[in-house]
């Protein structure tokens, strides 16, 4: 007699083989949808479902190998729009075969005929399948239609573009947007160029308070500065922004190109701070970056021991030294904070929480805090980065996570923020990225 004999064809009267029988049907389900039916119901459907699954299976061995062998390549088309709602619907339609194919089983099993200590069990055993595998899929489709959407309106659209003498340049702005103050500026300023071969990342930290910016001449600045952002106190570098936002007429294409007038303004005296072309840039408002933290769980930082408050006013809190978990309110603080404290000790903090979020970022908590870390992505960043160059920085950034950042702070005593010799920064740029055993 064939396996299928039994299978298909029972003998209801014996409550331990049906017993035995419900349970192959329904494990086979959970492994291998349309299985259940195969053997012990419409073929047809069976054959339907078992080739879905297979086809599924085929496609996930395709993306586990191309991510071993190409992880750029598997990033970019798992990060496509089109690929992701193909994906969401695929994921829905599985869900859907996977119930239908469950509750079949379940009445192919009848196990109502199977032993009364077995029922118990088996039943529970199609909850569990129900929750596992059709609610897994279901939660899957929905992930990937939040991520799809995230994306959308967070990145720009655009092409893959190649790296500039073998590097990428990523502006990182922090806006200190909020209901005290009026307009925007940039609280901190940051570079990150990365080694596009290796993933190298070299942090140049830009004082907020630095004089002087100088301009290119072919920048929309140069008529109205062409020797500097040079009118005093009034103009500090990131003064520059809310200075440009008043004056659209410089950047006529920058809402049209996705970006402010502030940001290419900004670009503009980075560019000619460093000596550096910005291919990129990334805002983030300083108030959601602690919501950004809180939807990671916190981030780990030894941190210095600071009293908490606005120089001149009382103290409100302190930060202990030593290594703690910060939440965002915490490491907002930390960031930000001015009691007794320079513009350059900020600077270092601010890198601190950079690096710290860099290294401890991990694939489960982004998979475990999902929606929360999305919506607040939507809320506090804007960014020009093409969403077809996020499979190329994902990898770099994987890369990253295993190499030390190196610094460049452009900060007293090596530059005197109010009188920078600017010949000297890119001189300490060029060499900080200089290949080794050069420069």
């Amino acid at each position: 007699m064939s396996l299928a004999s039994p299978l298909r064809h029972p003998d209801t009267r014996q409550p331990e083989l049906m017993a035995k029988r419900a349970w192959w049907l329904l494990g086979l389900n959970l492994l291998i949808p349309g299985s259940a039916q195969l053997l012990a119901g419409d073929r047809k459907w069976g054959r339907f479902a078992v080739g879905a699954t297979f086809v599924l299976w085929g496609i996930m061995v395709v993306a586990v190998v191309l991510t071993l062998v190409a992880r750029p390549v598997a990033l970019t088309i798992a990060t496509n729009v089109v690929v992701l709602w193909i994906a969401q619907l695929g994921l829905i339609f599985y869900a859907a075969l996977w119930l239908a194919t469950t509750i079949n089983a379940l009445s192919l099993a009848r196990i109502v005929r199977a032993s009364p200590r077995a029922r118990a069990p088996l039943a529970g055993f199609v909850a569990l399948t129900l929750v596992l595998a059709v609610g897994g899929t279901g939660w899957a489709a929905w992930a990937t239609g939040i991520g799809r959407d995230t994306l959308g309106s967070v990145f720009a659209g655009g092409f893959i573009e190649p790296p500039i003498d073998g590097r990428y340049t990523i502006l990182l702005l922090g806006g200190d947007a909020g209901p005290d103050r009026i307009g925007l500026r940039p609280d901190s300023i940051s570079l990150a160029s990365v080694d596009a071969g290796t993933g190298a990342v070299t942090m140049i930290g830009i004082p907020r308070n630095l004089y002087n910016a100088p301009f290119s001449e072919d920048s929309p600045l140069w008529e109205e500065w062409p020797t500097g952002f040079d009118c005093g106190d009034d103009c500090l570098v990131s003064y520059l922004y809310p200075w440009a936002e008043e004056h659209p007429e410089l950047y006529p294409k920058a809402e049209r190109d996705g970006s402010t007038p502030g940001i290419e303004a900004m670009k503009d005296a980075v560019e000619g701070i460093t000596g550096l072309p910005v291919q990129y840039t990334v805002l983030i408002d300083m108030q959601g970056f602690a919501q950004l933290i809180d939807a990671l769980g916190g981030v780990v930082v030894d941190a210095v021991g600071m009293d908490l408050g606005i120089n001149g006013g009382p103290v409100v809190g302190r930060i202990e030294a030593g290594e703690q978990r910060m939440d965002g309110a915490t490491a907002l603080w930390y960031a930000r904070n001015r009691y007794n404290l320079t513009d350059f000790d900020r600077m270092a903090h601010q890198r601190q929480i950079q690096e710290a979020i860099l290294r401890q970022v991990e694939p489960a908590t982004v998979l475990t805090r999902f929606e929360s870390i999305a919506d607040a992505g939507t809320q506090v960043v804007r960014t020009d980065i093409p969403q077809s160059m996020l499979g190329v920085l994902s990898d770099l950034a994987v890369k990253a996570r295993e190499l030390p950042i190196a610094d460049v702070e452009l900060t007293p005593p090596t530059i005197d923020n109010v009188e920078p010799d600017y010949e000297l920064v890119r001189s300490l740029v060029a060499e900080a990225l200089a290949p080794e055993g050069e420069g």
